[in-house]
């Protein structure tokens, strides 16, 4: 990277942004991979726009997923399990509030934490779903369809979602946990093609009854996803997880039919739609059938179920279902004869981010952003959003999202996705309704400080691929047996195994720390707690220029661990050229101040460069620079040293007062049984 970086091929960022990252479910707290895989990356890069840009051209949003199955299905298990007397919106409200707090608990700096259910964002997102879908209906993309849903015939009700559970049609997942019409891999398919389906309410197989339902016409914009994802290619903040994706639903229609099944295939093959049969090749077990559009395999899928042919589809473009009848969701408009409905959750969540920034504009203090209208961030030239998700998100944001903005023709302009893998947990992939449980974020805050944390997670590297968290604390496999006792020695109790959550921790509490503690102490001791009172020297200028453009164009093309590897780079050079000079400096004012001006150039560009991934303690060095800090962390004086701050004051160096730092200080914690 170092080669590529000049001042004149820095990257370009846009005036005004929008940062969103993900919608958790309103019906539990958040685990570590909420935070881990999508709000500290994301509250990195919103960090480091504010810098870049100006906070007042930055909008972080996020919020609770209020309304949909998943909440009605938690609600009714506390209501039933455990006697819960409060409402369904006391429940989400109660969980909500626990997000928050262990989103502040982590620094995530939202500009706004919503729900799409609750105040004051609320009636902000019920309008605007209204007014997208009267939208759509006016300009033709909205289409009525009787689809069949799951009916419980011993409850008497049509069951939600969640309320059904079976295998997932879809060929090549190995899902075992797909609800009525999607698996927990975020693969999408019509509900009678669940395999084994049984209701959560009473562990029979529900009857499919129809239902008029709005469907989004998706499979009409095939054309401008297939334009969109060649953009996305040569767009180099677009990583290739998203249009390896996205294609992967441009494909043709098919269905798959194993080779056994050939000679009822064949006798219905008569009364298929028109077709192309791709005979099985090599060792496949299975010939597919190709039709020219969904409606024609559809028809196909129930003329090979009356002739006992099994079979299985391929991914492809589908109507995309806005509306449901469940009772928990945002009220939809009552359109030609179709009323009483609501609007699934997930075409929902995909305008949120809308609501949730008119919100924010509406509701913050007069002056807080640049532009209080919201199509200034949305539909200008001059703005981007960045989109934050986890990799199992692809199908609906960089899919459904971008068809239904084309649709809308508000002027609404293409997110940037971003889009991680998994972060697993002990190399295996943890659910909060799977088998494996992964520890919740704030239960990990009794073990590493929020600053470990962040800067661990940051540094795994999740735009590469899927990564195991795997803190040592939470280690019960076994490291050994005990030659005296015999017993089991667990990892998470021996004492020789290096935690790997720590491994940043050591770059933060030692090389960093070290740095800072350095400059103010012998500042103290030599300049009588002012600056030194020369510049640094042109080397260590360039080498902070040179630091700074690298870490720079990691930022923009969002690789925090990169970033961060470039800062840690840079520290650890610096440390060890304070460590030189001020050694051979001893007994010589002239020369130590000098040694100084270097390390504290240094300790001013490495603050910067850090302050998005460890803000606690950055901020508590600046502090101790004593400069303001929106011009300290401002990317207008990224190249400038200590010194040119102090002259933008009006002060000499020698003039400009540091705070003093009192013995022993740390600017990055350990926690007690961490020292």
């Amino acid at each position: 990277m170092s080669s590529e970086v000049s001042m004149e091929s820095r990257p370009t960022f846009p005036h005004r942004a929008v940062i969103t990252g993900g919608m958790p479910y309103g019906n539990k707290n958040l685990h570590f991979g909420h935070i881990g895989g999508v709000f500290v990356p994301a509250d990195f890069f919103a960090r480091f726009l504010r810098d870049r840009i100006g906070a007042q051209n930055v909008v972080f949003v996020s919020g609770t997923d209020c309304y949909g199955s998943p909440i009605m299905e938690g609600y009714r298990k506390k209501v039933e399990g455990e006697g819960y007397q409060g409402t369904i919106t006391d429940y989400v409200e109660g969980n909500h509030n626990d997000q928050l707090r262990a989103l502040n608990k982590y620094g995530i700096s939202l500009n706004l934490y919503a729900g799409s259910g609750l105040e004051p964002a609320k009636k902000f997102h019920a309008d605007l779903t209204a007014e997208v879908l009267k939208r759509l209906y006016d300009r033709g993309y909205l289409h009525k369809m009787s689809t069949r849903q799951f009916f419980d015939v011993k409850a008497g009700q049509f069951l939600n979602g969640r309320q059904v559970i079976g295998r997932c049609p879809v060929r090549g997942c190995k899902s075992e946990k797909a609800y009525a019409d999607e698996c927990d891999l975020g693969h999408q398919f019509d509900p009678e093609e669940l395999i084994e389906p049984v209701s959560q309410l009473t562990g029979t197989t529900p009857e499919l009854r129809p239902v008029d339902n709005w469907y989004f016409d998706l499979p009409a914009f095939q054309k401008t996803l297939e334009e969109l994802m060649d953009e996305w290619d040569m767009d180099e903040q677009v990583r290739s997880i998203v249009t390896k994706t996205v294609r992967e639903s441009l494909a043709a229609p098919v269905i798959y039919i194993q080779s056994k099944f050939r000679e009822g295939f064949d006798a219905a093959e008569g009364k298929l739609p028109a077709h192309t049969v791709h005979e099985a090749e090599g060792n496949q077990q299975s010939f597919s059938v190709e039709f020219r559009d969904w409606k024609d395999r559809d028809a196909a899928r129930e003329v090979l179920e009356a002739a006992g042919v099994r079979f299985r589809t391929g991914k492809t473009l589908l109507p995309f279902r806005i509306t449901g009848n469940i009772d928990w969701g945002v009220p939809a408009p009552d359109l030609a004869d179709v009323r009483d409905r609501t609007v699934w959750c997930w075409p929902e969540s995909l305008w949120a981010p809308i609501s949730f920034v008119q919100t924010a504009l509406a509701t913050a203090p007069e002056g807080t952003y640049s532009s209080t209208d919201w199509r200034d961030w949305w539909c200008a030239d001059d703005a981007k959003v960045y989109q934050f998700i986890g990799q199992d998100n692809i199908y609906f944001y960089c899919t459904a999202q971008p068809a239904l903005w084309e649709a809308l023709d508000w002027g609404l302009f293409q997110d940037t996705p971003i889009a991680n893998y998994h972060i697993l947990f002990m190399n295996k992939k943890a659910s909060s309704s799977g088998k494996i449980k992964p520890p919740m974020a704030e239960e990990l805050l009794d073990y590493y400080t929020p600053e470990q944390l962040r800067c661990h997670w940051l540094s795994l590297g999740l735009d590469q691929k899927a990564v195991s968290f795997s803190p040592k604390a939470f280690d019960t496999s076994v490291s050994h047996k005990d030659k005296k006792t015999g017993q089991e020695v667990l990892v998470k109790d021996d004492p020789r195994v290096v935690d790997p959550a720590l491994k940043e921790s050591a770059f933060l509490t030692n090389i960093f720390n070290r740095l800072a503690r350095s400059c103010f102490y012998g500042a103290q001791n030599a300049c009588g707690g002012h600056l030194p009172a020369v510049e640094a020297d042109a080397d260590v200028i360039d080498a902070c220029t040179k630091g700074t453009l690298e870490y720079e164009r990691a930022a923009y093309l969002f690789d925090a661990h990169g970033a961060l590897a470039v800062a840690e780079t840079f520290c650890r050079d610096a440390n060890k050229r304070w460590g030189d000079e001020s050694k051979a400096a001893k007994g010589d004012d002239e020369a130590y101040a000098h040694a100084l001006a270097n390390a504290f150039a240094a300790l001013r560009t490495v603050t910067l460069l850090m302050h998005p991934a460890a803000p606690f303690g950055c901020e508590k060095i600046c502090e101790h620079f004593a400069f303001d800090p929106v011009a300290f962390f401002s990317w207008d004086n990224a190249f400038k040293t200590p010194a040119q701050l102090a002259a933008d004051a009006g002060e000499r160096p020698e003039e400009h007062a540091l705070v003093e730092l009192p013995p022993r200080t740390d600017f990055f914690q350990k926690l007690p049984h961490q020292k």
